[in-house]
């Protein structure tokens, strides 16, 4: 077999090949030659540096070039060394041996690439400058260059790799930029290689610039509803600092309002500018009406299919009808809704009638109920509180019919202190319930209380904790005359996995039927493979009963897969049920607090 091998390694003296691109530039256009050469390519390489060897190499790009000679492939041939070096190191692998193999008697001509990366260049030193107000700014400047420096993508010991560098330069100046220093902007950088001692150090330079403030509301795009309308809902004010975070949950807000098909709001970061920064808001309206029909299948509720239909403009000022009519395995219900556009002060007012009837573990429940509620547009701190009047009615099988009727007033608060509201890694979300059925419009008089929270913990780069507690009791002499909507019942997807929906409660007969105490605890700890798919492991325990003193958790653990999703993790698991000592498969979608 003839070979020819064109070798490079760090240690061997480098002969810069000579250029090949007027010569390719100039056979391409003329007519392919008699002994035109064809070939094929083989990379030889680690995984971790293959693929930027295969697409930085010219060789590869010319495989199908039907006027290849002989000089321009050994040109090619020359030059495939110092850019397969140059890939390697791209990737970290500053010092890789390289060679060049053409074995001519194959047909096509075999080259083969062959890459010894060597060992790896690692981040030796880290230093991160910002100059200019932030540095001196106690608040926010000292807090986001300490996020800044907290949430550094490249640390000390990381293989260096140049794509890497550019995102952790990227998202550092991001952080900066989202605190009042909007205008930050890059003034110094640099990756100092030591490729003997397979280190590397690197500076990060950034200047703060001045401060900004918000300035007035600027709202382009809307034709069928007021700039008012807009503003209403925002959560800024003149004056204030500028917060990114601020203008993404101002976005948020108008997307989830129904009113909006796009939304975009930003400043112009000109520092001549940065005391009254006016916020420019571009909107494109959604249509007001909007008719949906859907059919799925949960593990909780068996098979669905739906109808809604809603209109956000009824009155043309905005007032907002929704309507849907769902009918499950194991619930059937329809709902009615009326909500206006936000208060003074960044209130939304909800109208509300339902009719539910469930059939779920011996237990047919019928429901309805009118209801009223006032909630804060706040997603981080958020009241709310409401009236209304339920009925209902429970027939567990084999036993009797039960009435009751209920004039129910409540307030909660919800806490969410964490980094993303949709997929949180790490914080603390909290809510807490106090309502009371009165006495005299109620078959009984009943004090309602429950509290929820969940944390989250990144346990390393690819590993995050995740914990979450509810508990709940009904204060009365007896859970008689109490309507089903205010008793508990657990287990499913999104509470005791392990068991099936609403099975863990107060027994009657064959039937489970609410109870007046609830307890829900779960651990579970997540390994995430890449950035969207992970493996998790988790217990889970509790139960609903109507007396504290026999309360008993039901256990259930098992493991599930975990998908990132524009709508929030996607949740896939098999779990155990020590009680049933049965399997069992649950999915879910979004965030269940």
């Amino acid at each position: 077999m003839l070979a020819t091998a064109v070798a490079s390694s760090a240690a061997s003296a480098q002969l810069a090949p000579p250029p090949v691109s007027d010569a390719l530039a100039g056979a391409e256009s003329d007519r392919p030659p008699a002994d035109a050469i064809r070939y094929r390519v083989r990379v030889d390489a680690p995984s971790a540096i293959a693929e930027a060897i295969t697409s930085a190499v010219d060789l590869m790009r010319w495989q199908n070039f039907a006027g290849m000679t002989e000089d321009l492939l050994d040109r090619l041939a020359r030059l495939a060394v110092t850019q397969a070096r140059e890939a390697a190191a791209t990737q970290g692998y500053f010092s890789a041996d390289v060679e060049v193999t053409i074995e001519r008697t194959s047909d096509p001509v075999l080259i083969t690439i062959s890459v010894e990366p060597n060992e790896p260049t690692r981040i030796g030193d880290v230093q991160l400058t910002v100059t200019g107000p932030a540095a001196d700014d106690v608040s926010a400047g000292t807090a986001a260059i300490a996020r800044m420096s907290s949430e550094w993508r490249l640390p000390r010991g990381d293989v260096f790799r140049q794509s890497a560098w550019d995102d952790a330069k990227e998202h550092a100046l991001a952080i900066l930029a989202a605190s009042p220093y909007a205008a930050a902007k890059i003034i110094a950088s640099e990756a100092r290689i030591a490729p003997a001692a397979h280190s590397a150090a690197l500076s990060l330079a950034i200047a703060s610039g001045p401060p900004f403030r918000f300035g007035q509301i600027d709202v382009v795009g809307v034709e069928r509803y007021t700039s008012k309308l807009v503003r209403d809902f925002s959560p800024i004010h003149q004056g204030e600092r500028y917060d990114q975070q601020a203008l993404d949950d101002y976005v948020r807000r108008l997307l989830a309002s129904g009113y909006f098909a796009s939304v975009q709001a930003a400043i112009e970061p000109d520092p001549a500018r940065a005391d009254d920064a006016t916020v420019t808001v571009n909107v494109i309206e959604a249509p007001t009406k909007r008719l949906e029909l859907g059919a799925g299948y949960s593990t909780d509720t068996r098979y669905r299919a739906t109808v809604s239909y809603s209109d956000v403009n009824i009155n043309d000022r905005g007032l907002q009808m929704h309507s849907d009519v769902r009918i499950e395995s194991k619930v059937q219900s329809a709902h009615l809704r009326f909500v206006r556009p936000p208060a003074p002060g960044g209130w939304i007012d909800t109208f509300a009638s339902s009719l539910a009837r469930t059939d779920i573990e011996n237990l047919v429940t019928r429901t309805a109920a009118v209801t009223a509620r006032r909630r804060s547009l706040n997603e981080r701190s958020t009241p709310a509180f409401g009236a209304g009047f339920y009925l209902s009615e429970e027939a567990p099988e084999g036993g009797s019919r039960d009435r009751a009727h209920a004039f129910f007033v409540d307030g909660e608060y919800t806490w969410r202190r964490v980094d993303d509201l949709l997929e949180p890694t790490r914080g603390v979300m909290a809510n807490a319930q106090a309502g009371v059925g009165i006495p005299f419009v109620s078959t009984r008089g009943f004090l309602r209380l429950i509290g929820r929270t969940a944390a989250w913990w990144p346990l390393g780069r690819d590993t995050q904790l995740a914990l979450r507690a509810d508990m709940g009791a009904v204060i009365a002499g007896a859970r008689d005359g109490i309507p089903s909507n205010f008793l508990f019942r657990t287990g499913g997807d999104t509470t005791v996995r392990g068991y099936a929906f609403e099975s863990l409660g107060v027994q009657r007969g064959t039937a489970v039927i609410g109870g007046r105490y609830y307890a829900v605890g779960s651990v579970e700890v997540t390994r995430w493979v890449n950035e969207s798919i992970g493996i998790a492991a988790f217990v889970d325990a509790g139960n609903a009963t109507d007396s504290l003193a026999r309360f008993s958790p039901a256990i259930g653990y098992g493991a599930g897969l975990r998908l990132k999703t524009p709508i929030g993790p996607f949740r896939f698991d098999a779990a155990y049920g020590e009680e049933t000592e049965e399997v069992r498969i649950h999915f879910s979608v979004g965030l269940s607090f």
